[in-house]
């Protein structure tokens, strides 16, 4: 694995906690829209992010790593800047499962927490996904497409150009 984290420490609280870029980086976004697809077993993602610079780079690399996960084909709803509120209720209207990233800003580095959620809006924990998507990344097993043609989209939500609104 390139660039290993502390997984105990940083896999937890519902997703993923951590100062960047010392304790967290971007692949770590990746690598969580991958595994939640795959420990989901969807086909559908919601994200949204809090607008922090820091916070789009990661919640860009989520949705990556959501298009390449297995043969799921994910297609994920990218809200862009949007309140976990707001995401959550579209999650839920999209039936799909989601992924809010935040970012706080610190003398000693931004904390960077992604909080991923069931399709029932319940923040992930030990018993319903969070353990399973430690362990992927502790053995670095990271999901990855099994061919072009189960490669998800990334659909930005609303659509602002007819471009985005195609399938």
């Amino acid at each position: 694995m390139l660039n290993p984290i502390d997984t105990a420490a940083v896999i937890r609280d519902g997703g993923a906690v951590g100062r960047y870029p010392d304790q967290i980086h971007e692949a770590v976004g990746w690598w969580l829209g991958s595994c939640l697809v795959v420990t989901a077993k969807t086909s559908r993602l919601a994200v949204a992010h809090d607008g922090h610079p820091v916070s789009i780079g990661f919640a860009d690399r989520l949705c990556q790593g959501a298009t390449h996960a297995q043969h799921y084909a994910c297609t994920i709803r990218y809200l862009r800047q949007r309140p976990a509120e707001e995401l959550l209720a579209e999650a839920k209207s999209f039936e799909a499962p989601a992924a809010w990233v935040s970012t706080a800003p610190a003398a000693s580095g931004d904390t960077v927490r992604i909080r991923l959620y069931t399709a029932n809006g319940v923040l992930l924990d030990e018993t319903n996904g969070l353990a399973d998507i430690r362990n992927l990344i502790e053995q670095d097993r990271i999901p990855i497409p099994v061919n072009t043609q189960a490669q998800g989209k990334i659909k930005p939500w609303p659509p602002q150009s007819p471009e985005e609104a195609r399938p």
